[in-house]
């Protein structure tokens, strides 16, 4: 029968972390069933694993080669692509490794190619792990970076988003002490414009009202605890306003985030990682959503990491996946609009 649903990726992440609980839980859930055909990306025996801690049985999800993702073969899920010939285990539970990072890699770099030719149209990640990554040589931080430059992607931005609060972030996976050498005008200004076009779909907002932070403490104080708001936040502020943009800013970290301020802000363009990152998950972990911003390719993550503490033991949370699901189809729907 024929479906409008679109066909979302559903990439296993790091088989060590939580991904494949959240993997085998999306192939199962009445709400992600009715919005989706999910289709996992991944290796089948780890998922059969995962089931079995679940007390599920993937006999009845049909499983496909890696091939079926290139070669356009592909059904309506729920399904699994099993990617073990590309790459195999063991992958050690809970625990760093060069497989877990390489496996993960593959699973990312098939979804990609997939959406790019069309076959289906978004991916939703589960976590990977950095360190991992990095013992595999995968010289990426992480997912951002890697789509980004997949995708051929010139202009991509990181955003964090929930019914709560919503937060772009200016730098990502940088040292600290990189961030004020990495900030300038028309890298803010990029940055302001790609969170008002995401909001513009994600809240339905024709003008979306932002909050752009400073770098300082009290926004540098007229530049006595830092010059970098008036060198370069705030001409871009006024640029981005000159092309009709809505903003404010920039304001005080510590006091940006007020419920008044929370209350009239859309969404808040941040200078750095965490600078976003801490309010976002202190108010909404568990429905916290990762989108990436500018891609020519719908995707979406959850907001949290490999949890390797707590992997394997049935005790991860699916709200934020079940998030990612439901903002990923419809941004695919728009998305699909578009290109017709």
């Amino acid at each position: 029968m024929p479906t409008n649903r679109p066909r979302l990726l559903l990439t296993m992440g790091d088989p060590a972390g939580v991904g494949p609980e959240l993997a085998v839980r999306s192939l199962f859930d009445d709400a992600t069933l009715a919005i989706a055909d999910p289709i996992v990306v991944g290796d089948r025996a780890t998922l059969e694993q995962a089931a079995a801690l679940q007390g599920v049985s993937l006999d009845h999800v049909p499983t496909w080669p890696g091939g079926h993702l290139t070669n356009g073969r592909i059904d309506r899920g729920p399904a699994i692509v099993d990617l073990s010939s590309e790459a195999p285990g063991p992958f050690p539970r809970g625990s760093i490794s060069a497989a877990g990072g390489r496996a993960s890699h593959a699973y990312l770099m098939a979804a990609i190619e997939t959406c790019r030719r069309r076959y289906a149209e978004g991916i939703v990640t589960a976590p990977i792990n950095k360190e991992s990554l990095h013992l595999a040589d995968v010289p990426y931080p992480g997912h951002t970076e890697i789509l980004t430059e997949a995708t051929g992607c010139t202009d991509s931005g990181m955003m964090l988003t929930s019914p709560a609060i919503t937060c772009s972030l200016v730098t990502t996976h940088v040292p600290l002490a990189a961030v004020p050498k990495l900030l300038d005008v028309e890298r803010i200004v990029r940055l302001i414009r790609l969170t008002d076009r995401a909001m513009r779909r994600i809240a339905d907002k024709p003008r979306p009202h932002l909050t752009v932070l400073g770098l300082n403490p009290h926004a540098g104080e007229g530049g006595l605890f830092g010059d970098e708001e008036i060198r370069i936040i705030r001409p871009a502020i006024e640029r981005a306003r000159a092309e009709g943009l809505d903003l404010e800013g920039p304001l005080p970290p510590d006091t940006a985030f007020l419920p008044k301020i929370r209350a009239r802000t859309d969404a808040y363009v941040c200078m750095y990682h965490d600078q976003g990152l801490i309010p976002l998950k202190a108010l909404a972990f568990d429905q916290g959503v990762n989108v990436t911003l500018g891609l020519p390719i719908v995707r979406t993550s959850v907001d949290h990491g490999t949890a390797f503490d707590i992997a394997w033991s049935g005790q991860v949370d699916f709200a934020s996946m079940r998030a990612a699901i439901r903002l990923a189809s419809r941004l695919a729907d728009g998305h699909r609009e578009r290109a017709e």
